[in-house]
């Protein structure tokens, strides 16, 4: 995980840095923030930073004397990311196996490869799902327009059974399927 240049703060308070085998004490430095800052900046709970944690998804840049979570801006940007994906469908268990497989490429271009392919597969899954959205809201336009016209020229004594055989739409006016589907028996 990258580090951020140390500075040290007015007040000289000492942290421990984070990760395996550290144990030096180091310089506070004035961008790195405590779990419940992180969360609010990022309009996450403290329980789903400490989940992005367990998952192996965010590591904290350092801790307090305290021993205190402290993170840095890269974390923001991660947790950021980690939304996006989501947005996109993707669950925290999937993110999981990116970071991993990202964690286990040997070198620069071969990592870009494998987010480039990730990428491209979600975007082919999301022009696929916008065209039936698409579809979608014809159907949903196009049985509006029909039950409109069941609203404005219907007689209010009509029976439902009468509706299987309407004669009050045109004759080459189609049905929709979103309406012959409740109309059927």
């Amino acid at each position: 995980m990258h580090r951020l240049p140390l500075i040290q703060p007015p007040d000289g308070v000492l942290l421990h840095a984070a990760g395996a085998g550290a144990s030096e004490d180091v310089a506070a430095p004035r961008d790195l923030m405590k779990v419940g800052d992180l969360a609010h900046e990022a309009g996450k709970t403290v329980r789903a930073i400490h989940l992005y944690e367990e998952l192996g998804l965010l590591t904290p840049a350092a801790r307090s004397k305290g021993r205190y979570r402290l993170y840095g801006p890269e974390a923001l940007m991660r947790i950021r990311w980690i939304g996006k994906l989501q947005e996109m469908g993707f669950s925290l268990g999937d993110i999981q196996t990116i970071v991993s497989e990202w964690e286990r490429a040997g070198s620069a271009p071969d990592a870009m490869k494998r987010m480039r392919d990730v990428y491209a597969r979600k975007l082919e899954e999301t022009r696929a799902q916008r065209r039936r959205l698409d579809a979608l809201e014809h159907e949903l336009e196009a049985s509006l327009g029909y039950l409109d016209t069941c609203d404005d020229v219907c007689d209010t004594q009509r029976l439902v059974s009468a509706c299987g055989c309407c004669d009050l739409h045109e004759k080459d006016t189609p049905v929709p399927d979103l309406v012959l589907g409740f109309r059927a028996h």
